[in-house]
């Protein structure tokens, strides 16, 4: 089955809520799905390894229940993203569960792997693999991926450089598979542009951060409500990998946002004896902007969809 077959008749707005680290639990993934989006969530927030059985078992069972009560509106499907990266211990772990749940839709960061796609390919899973250029792009598909995350400038978290003009353009030159597009994305007004510049779905990520059913501390909630593109910075130090962060968490943990020194890439870490990122330091992409209070996960895809119509009338009357 391919991917927009998968979707077809099920999601309100054609995106994918973005997995987060510590942020994204079962109860934000169920609020997702049963909204019209696809939720999703990292399989390292179930802790310990074993909860993600329970999890897995917990998001399939709510989503059944639901599609039984509701056939008119059935859910869209979920996904689980795994860190294929060789400092994940897990990895193997997690893969088998998820593969044990049959799991629809898996997203692969931080490597590509074709033993972990054959795995997902084995019951009939679809795998997308989140990458920041066309080099990483087409190893991803060699590997034996589905579909790519084009995750460029200004996306919240680990994030690349590119423009997502220039990122979709030189992808689709070659690829026409399934391609969802990352970074500033958070009113339906941008879902529609992500599309006409190429891409299939946008991929969603600080907006829903600023949810009632989101995992996230009340003050990084307020300070998602509070900030604009300008209170983001982008800086590898603390996994590594260059990601964006909010510059007040930056501030509050002691540390001068405008003076942060380099880390080695080869360093990969998901935390310091200082500060951890995540937890002490708040993930956010310059397109926070947009969200101006905490909502249910409900009322935040309702105002997405609306937007994101609202936007096609106005091109059909331009």
């Amino acid at each position: 089955m391919s991917l927009l077959t998968l979707l077809q008749g099920r999601l309100t707005v054609p995106l994918v809520a973005a997995p987060l680290f510590i942020i994204s639990t079962p109860a934000l993934v169920i609020a997702q799905c049963k909204a019209g989006v696809v939720g999703s969530f990292p399989a390292l927030n179930a802790r310990p390894a074993e909860l993600l059985d329970e999890w897995l078992h917990q998001i399939v069972t709510s989503l059944k229940d639901h599609d039984a009560a509701h056939p008119e509106r059935p859910s869209a499907p979920f996904a689980v993203n795994l860190i294929v990266h060789q400092s994940n211990e897990r990895l193997q772990q997690d893969l088998a569960l998820c593969v044990k749940h049959k799991v629809p839709l898996i997203i692969t960061s931080l490597g590509a792997r074709q033993d972990v796609n054959d795995a997902i390919h084995s019951y009939g899973g679809i795998v997308l693999h989140d990458v920041i250029n066309n080099r990483f792009a087409h190893k991803a598909i060699e590997k034996g991926a589905d579909g790519l995350v084009a995750v460029a400038a200004g996306a919240g978290g680990h994030a690349g450089t590119l423009s997502p003009f220039a990122l979709l353009q030189e992808i689709r030159q070659w690829f026409d598979g399934p391609l969802l597009l990352s970074g500033s994305i958070s009113n339906g007004g941008a879902v529609l542009a992500a599309q006409a510049a190429g891409a299939d779905l946008a991929y969603v990520g600080s907006a829903f951060i600023a949810t009632s059913e989101a995992n996230a501390a009340q003050a990084y909630k307020e300070m998602i409500v509070q900030s604009g593109a300008e209170d983001i910075i982008y800086s590898n130090l603390f996994t590594g990998v260059h990601g964006n962060y909010l510059r007040q968490s930056v501030v509050n943990a002691g540390l001068d946002p405008d003076n942060l020194p380099q880390s080695d890439p080869s360093a990969m870490n998901f935390g310091s004896n200082r500060v951890k990122p995540w937890k002490d330091i708040w993930g956010a992409g310059q397109g926070i902007g947009a969200i101006n209070q905490i909502v249910p996960t409900s009322a935040l895809v309702a105002r997405l969809a609306q937007e994101y119509q609202a936007a096609r009338e106005r091109l059909l009357h331009t």
